[in-house]
Parts: C-alpha cells; sequence; structure tokens
C-alpha cells in the first residue's frame, strides 16, 4: 500500500519487523459529542477529565472484536511488545482485548507521548460548544485547520507529531526488532503516519478518518517501515 497523502518522504531507518496501530474502541464522550452535534446542543456533554472517559457499551464489545483480530493472527506473527495511551479508554481497549481467551498477551507499557490530543481550556468542548462558547476561537480553528490550530492550553497536531516522533525514535532504540502494537487515539494514529513517512512528508491539509477501534499497520521492509493497511475495521463486521 503506498501512502498516497505523504508521497515523497525520506523514511528513516527502523529496526522494527511490524507496527500496528489501534484506536480505541468508542467510548462514552465519542457518543455524546455525535449526539451533541446531532440535537445543535451547545451544553458540555461531558463533565470531569479526558484522561478518564471510559468506554462506551459498543466500546467494550469493539474492543472484544479487536480481542478476536489479535487471536486471528499467524502463531509468531503477532504483538510481542504493547504499548498504551495512559488514557482510560485505550488501557481499558487493551485489557479487553487481552482478556480474550486465545490470546497469550505481552505485558503493555504505558507511554505518556501516547496520550489524546489536548484541547487546553477547551477540553471536552464538542464543537457546537466552542462556536457557542468561543466564536472568535472557532473561526480562527476554522481558518488555520486541525494541524495547525493550537487552542489555548492545548496542542496543535503538528504539537502532538513532535511527540510521537521523539516517541518512535526511542522505540526503535529500545525495542529493535520487535512486533510493536500501540493502543491510543485518533491523534496518535493520524500523526504516527505523518511521522513514519519520513523527512519532507507534507503535513496534511485535511485529517484522514480513523474509525474507532480500527487498525492502521506498516510492515519493516528493507529496514524501512512501509504502509499495510489504514483504518481497518474488517474485523468488526
Amino acid at each position: 500500500m503506498a501512502d498516497e497523502m505523504h508521497k515523497g518522504g525520506l523514511a528513516a531507518p527502523s529496526s522494527l519487523r511490524a507496527l500496528w496501530a489501534v484506536r480505541h474502541g468508542q467510548s462514552t464522550a465519542n457518543v455524546a459529542f455525535a449526539e451533541a452535534e446531532r440535537t445543535g446542543s451547545t451544553e458540555l456533554p461531558v463533565s470531569g477529565r479526558d484522561t478518564d472517559v471510559p468506554l462506551s457499551p459498543l466500546g467494550r464489545e469493539q474492543a472484544g472484536s479487536l480481542g478476536d483480530w489479535l487471536a486471528g493472527l499467524d502463531e509468531g506473527t503477532g504483538p510481542d511488545l504493547v504499548v498504551c495511551s495512559p488514557y482510560a479508554r485505550a488501557r481499558e481497549t487493551w485489557q479487553v482485548m487481552a482478556a480474550h481467551p486465545r490470546v497469550t498477551p505481552p505485558e503493555p507499557l504505558v507511554d505518556e507521548r501516547l496520550r489524546d490530543r489536548e484541547m487546553g481550556v477547551f477540553e471536552l468542548h464538542p464543537p457546537g460548544a466552542l462556536r457557542a462558547r468561543a466564536p472568535e476561537e472557532a473561526a480562527r480553528r476554522a481558518l488555520l485547520g486541525e494541524w495547525a490550530y493550537r487552542p489555548p492550553g492545548g496542542e496543535a497536531m503538528a504539537d502532538v507529531a513532535l511527540r510521537v516522533r521523539d516517541f518512535v525514535t526511542e522505540l526503535d532504540r529500545a525495542a529493535p526488532g520487535r512486533r510493536v502494537l500501540l493502543v491510543a487515539h485518533d491523534a496518535i494514529v493520524i500523526t504516527l503516519r505523518f511521522v513514519l513517512a519520513g523527512l519532507g512528508a507534507p503535513s496534511p491539509d485535511t485529517l484522514p478518518p480513523v474509525p474507532n477501534a480500527s487498525v492502521s499497520s506498516w510492515t519493516g521492509t528493507g529496514g524501512r517501515l512501509r504502509p499495510v493497511r489504514w483504518g481497518d475495521t474488517a474485523h468488526l463486521a
């Protein structure tokens, strides 16, 4: 699979044999945000901290399907190292996957650099609430686009890419020759794609969709990680 979005990048050497990036299953915030958009509500539908948002019942089912996918990999071809986001919805996704009766899970590591994009003062604000409460900021977001827009106290996607690049560099040094599974967020999967495309890869004009509980993967070939699939949800059918 050629990566048309980031064509022309000079990819860095990598000793990893395989890399999978899984987005967590549907969360309660995903459900609440979708309902707010559907109804046009400008309220804040989720309280508390983003890091504590759990999976929805459907999200747990999706995580179970990810466990089926993991169990279906040929022996000796699946991940031998798992690294999770510290956020509850990612750790819960892995816990359900790892509980599959045909999975012998490696002990996961948790790395802070795989946390979701930080939205600063607009944490857990759906788009409608942002437009109603801070219209000038919503207009600035629309003007700059998601890659460059940095909310007050938060991160642009470009900022997320910096910590993901640091993570990937250290991962290659710390886990040479390993097959690695990441369980994280759409922001991590999108920026991982950009980082792995390499030096000179253009930043995306629009952010590609990363469905809940999807699998994106790269394989080690010729000393480089090359894309195999993006946002695959066949296991959820």
